[in-house]
């Protein structure tokens, strides 16, 4: 009944989601040109006056205002920055630095299109859906692959658990080698990865970046399925690690550019719940281990990994046209003009310039570091608490399954959406009151209003979040022999704690600016990659820890799972508190300042 099931959703759900896209409006792609208004700039701050040559109509976009000529605007521009002659060196710098800070900040037709679709409406369910499912169900497959290791484990004393079922058996390894397994390992390249996807996400094609990661890990996933030894699944989950780090950046980026900002957290909230969704298919992992074994299993979920990017490829748009300077349009002009942008642009915005500029900004190390610790929370959690809870209740391995299944999908994915959705709320709520400006209000709307702006205050969601966290975790590993409580507080646990990522990257994506935000969600991914070390670092505690008569490897485990994880609660509330207060300004404002003390 359950492998019908099974296969029934894995079949439905990319049916379901091609008939959503046949009612979606037309969607166009609009190269975006820069303003003629930024190129005067430049050429009225150089010290002799030239002809502009007459404007023209966009060649992009036949319908827009007059723009000018950007063949002409970028020559000028390369010639006030490099073809003086009769100043000094300093005094070019000067001017190279006006001209770069000038054009990154230019607006553009594409960005005026987005003050005006904001001023009139707001994205819909169905732009956001459009967006938002053929990602998710690449992220699905992402966080399955990930996490169905934790399933396919059965450390129990009495070693009855069986080659066919517990992989742990069949290949022989012990405790701490899992922990390697399931964090260390996978982190190796991903942490790597991280950087580099980031960065590419900024500059190519996406879609393109989306689904061969997805097949490179689905790859690797179905080589588990057959591995034999335990260095096999070793190199297998490190290649599996490389291409997981692809999906977030490059999801990330494209709902930024494709969601209006007053439902940014709402969006992220949604690819999210990937997570959830994920996770929960791979607790019902365990079913499926019990009838068809665990290499079936990991060929089960690299199947799903395959149906998911045939459907991604199908639905989901490609973007390789969004960046004007990686092709050319017309030829000669602009082909000139083209390399001197690259040229422009090469210089100051490569990865290590733009990952630097983004980590010195102090609102954002502040939300790296309480990322980083809710990361180690949330990991030792995924990683440590089906082994926990198959222990502690080894007569209930089966309802465990199922009601894991339903917590971490429908209560961690309940959290996650809700999370944006009142996030978005209060920013909107700031935005009005700030409008209202209202003199009379006290009390606790005071205190928001005084502490808090339309974006940090969706902060407050990951603070209190992980604050109720903490009673609620504690109780669920300290639950004594009753399952039903240990579960009801589970449930609590993710129904408090799981609202926290879709607000956080939205603060995030607001204070790095459009042009980096794919290095940002790199470095964001990377901090969560740095936490693997988390579940690894407590395997090895738990690994070293003596059993001895008075007490059980369940209450061993409780009691580090509770210990760490609270830890990380606790001090990533007070981090996300920090952020909320700390400033915006730092790397990405120098640019400007260098350029009005020239000027």
């Amino acid at each position: 009944m359950f492998r019908s099931s099974f296969f029934f959703l894995v079949i439905t759900t990319p049916l379901l989601l091609l008939i959503a896209t046949f009612s979606r409006n037309e969607q166009h792609i609009i190269c975006s040109n820069f303003a003629v208004e930024a190129f005067s700039i430049v050429h009225t701050s150089s010290s002799s006056s030239r002809t502009l040559p007459p404007k023209r109509k966009s060649m992009h976009h036949p319908f827009r205002h007059d723009t000018g000529n950007k063949a002409s605007a970028y020559d000028r521009v390369k010639t006030n920055t490099f073809g003086f002659d009769d100043v000094d060196s300093l005094q070019s710098q000067q001017q190279h630095q006006s001209a770069l800070t000038t054009l990154r900040s230019a607006p553009t037709d594409r960005q005026e299109d987005g003050a005006e679709a904001e001023a009139a409406s707001s994205s819909s369910l169905q732009d956001i859906s459009i967006i938002v499912f053929p990602l998710l169900l690449i992220y699905i497959s992402n966080q399955w692959s990930r996490y169905s290791i934790s399933y396919l484990v059965d450390f129990s004393p009495e070693n009855a658990a069986a080659t066919f079922t517990a992989m742990n058996v069949d290949l022989q390894f012990t405790k701490s080698q899992y922990g390697l397994l399931a964090s260390t390992a996978f982190t190796i390249l991903f942490a790597f990865s991280s950087l580099i996807a980031g960065s590419l996400a900024d500059k190519y094609d996406r879609k393109l970046l989306t689904l061969s990661s997805c097949l490179v890990w689905t790859v690797a996933t179905m080589a588990q399925s057959q591995a034999h030894t335990y260095n096999e699944v070793l190199i297998a989950r490190i290649v599996m690690g490389g291409a997981c780090a692809f999906a977030a950046p490059a999801a990330y980026t494209l709902i930024a550019d494709k969601i209006s900002k007053d439902k940014l957290a709402f969006a992220n909230s949604l690819y999210g719940s990937g997570v959830y969704l994920g996770g929960a298919l791979a607790s019902l992992s365990l079913l499926l281990d019990e009838n068809v074994g665990w290499r079936w299993t990991l060929g089960a979920i690299g199947g799903f990994g395959v149906a998911a990017a045939i459907v991604a490829s199908i639905l989901l748009p490609s973007d390789g046209e969004r960046n004007i300077f990686t092709e050319s349009h017309s030829g000669g002009e602009d082909d000139d003009a083209s390399r001197t942008m690259q040229q422009l642009d090469g210089e100051e915005n490569n990865l290590f310039s733009s990952a630097t500029q983004i980590v010195s900004i102090p609102r954002v190390q502040f939300i790296y570091l309480a990322s980083f610790l809710r990361f180690c929370s949330g990991l030792m959690i995924g990683v440590w608490a089906a082994p926990y809870f198959k222990q502690a209740f080894p007569d209930d391995a089966t309802q465990y399954a199922v009601v894991n299944a339903f917590i971490v999908g429908g209560m961690g994915m309940t959290s996650g959406i809700m999370g944006g959705y009142f996030a978005d709320g209060l920013g909107r709520w700031v935005k009005n009151e700030g409008e209202a400006s209202s003199s009379a209000t006290a009390g606790v709307t005071s205190i928001l209003r005084e502490n808090f702006d339309e974006e940090t205050i969706r902060l407050l969601l990951p603070i209190v979040g992980s604050l109720l966290a903490i009673p609620a975790w504690y109780q669920a590993t300290h639950a004594g022999t009753n399952f039903e409580a240990s579960m009801f507080w589970l449930a609590v646990e993710y129904l408090v704690a799981e609202c926290w990522f879709g607000p956080t990257i939205a603060v995030l994506q607001s204070s790095v600016g459009a042009s980096r935000t794919g290095t940002a969600q790199g470095l964001f991914v990377l901090t969560g990659a740095f936490a693997n070390s988390a579940p690894t670092l407590l395997g090895w505690i738990y690994g070293s820890k003596v059993i001895d008569a008075t007490t059980s490897s369940s209450e061993v485990l409780a009691s580090l799972l509770s210990v760490g994880v609270c830890a990380g609660y606790l001090l990533s509330s007070v981090f996300f508190l920090i952020s909320a207060s700390a400033s915006a300004n730092g790397g990405l404002q120098r640019v400007s300042q260098n350029t009005k003390e020239g000027e």
